[in-house]
C-alpha cells in the first residue's frame, strides 16, 4: 500500500510538472508571436515576401473560406508595395488533393503576375512551411497571413529559424469551430516550441529556388 502511494505521488507530481511546462511554454509561444503582430496598413520597410499559409481546399481546388481570407488579406499586403513576390505554402502531397495551386489561381484572378508567385509543394505544417521558407526560398525578411490563432505560432517559428518576420491576421468572417481550432493550436504551439529549437528536418527539402527568380520555377 506504502509503495503504491508513493508511486501516484510521483505520478501526481510528473502531471503537474507536465501541466506547468505545458502552460508556460504555450503562453510564452504567444508573447513572442504578439510581438510581430502588425496592422495591414501599417508602413513597412522593404519585405522578401508574403508567406500565405494553406487550408482547406474543395474538390476542385477552390480555397475554403478561411484560406480566400488569408489570400485576400494577403493580396492587400501585396498592394501596398513592400514586395512584389507572394509565397503560398500548402499540402500538395497527394495528386488529388492540391492548396497551393488553387491559391496560386486565386491571386492570379486578382492579376499578380504568375512569376510572381512562389509555390510550396511540401508545406505539409506551419512548422515545415517556414523552415522551407528559410532553406529552399532564402526569405529573410517576410510578412506571414493567416488568422490570428495561427499567426502567433507561425510568427514564433520564423523568428526561432532565424526569419525577420512579422504577421497580419486575417481574420474576416467568423469560422465555424474555431473554439476547436483554438484548442488545438495550444498543442501545436507546445509542439512547435520543441521543433524550432531542436530545428527537426522537415519531410522534404530539394532544390534551392531564391525568392528573387522566377515562380515559374516552382510549377
Amino acid at each position: 500500500m506504502r509503495k503504491f502511494k508513493k508511486v501516484f505521488i510521483t505520478l501526481f507530481l510528473i502531471s503537474i510538472f507536465c501541466s506547468m511546462v505545458f502552460i508556460l511554454v504555450d503562453e510564452y509561444v504567444c508573447y513572442v508571436g504578439e510581438k510581430y503582430m502588425i496592422e495591414l496598413d501599417e508602413e513597412m520597410e522593404e519585405i522578401d515576401a508574403v508567406i500565405v499559409l494553406g487550408s482547406k481546399v474543395m474538390y476542385d481546388g477552390t480555397p475554403s473560406v478561411i484560406l480566400q481570407d488569408r489570400l485576400n488579406t494577403a493580396y492587400k499586403v501585396y498592394e501596398n508595395g513592400t514586395t512584389d513576390r507572394i509565397l503560398v505554402s500548402g499540402d500538395h502531397g497527394r495528386v488529388e488533393y492540391d492548396e497551393v495551386n488553387g491559391m496560386r489561381r486565386f491571386l492570379e484572378d486578382k492579376d499578380v503576375p504568375t512569376e510572381n508567385i512562389f509555390m510550396d509543394h511540401a508545406g505539409f505544417s506551419t512548422y515545415e512551411s517556414m523552415y522551407r521558407a528559410k532553406e529552399i526560398f532564402c526569405v529573410d525578411k517576410a510578412i506571414i497571413v493567416t488568422q490570428e490563432y495561427h499567426l502567433k505560432r507561425a510568427l514564433f517559428i520564423a523568428r526561432t529559424l532565424g526569419i525577420e518576420a512579422y504577421g497580419v491576421a486575417s481574420d474576416i468572417h467568423q469560422y465555424p469551430r474555431r473554439d476547436y481550432y483554438e484548442f488545438r493550436e495550444k498543442a501545436a504551439r507546445v509542439k512547435d516550441f520543441f521543433k524550432s529549437h531542436l530545428k527537426l528536418k522537415p519531410t522534404y527539402l530539394g532544390q534551392i529556388i531564391p525568392i528573387w527568380e522566377d515562380g515559374y520555377l516552382t510549377h
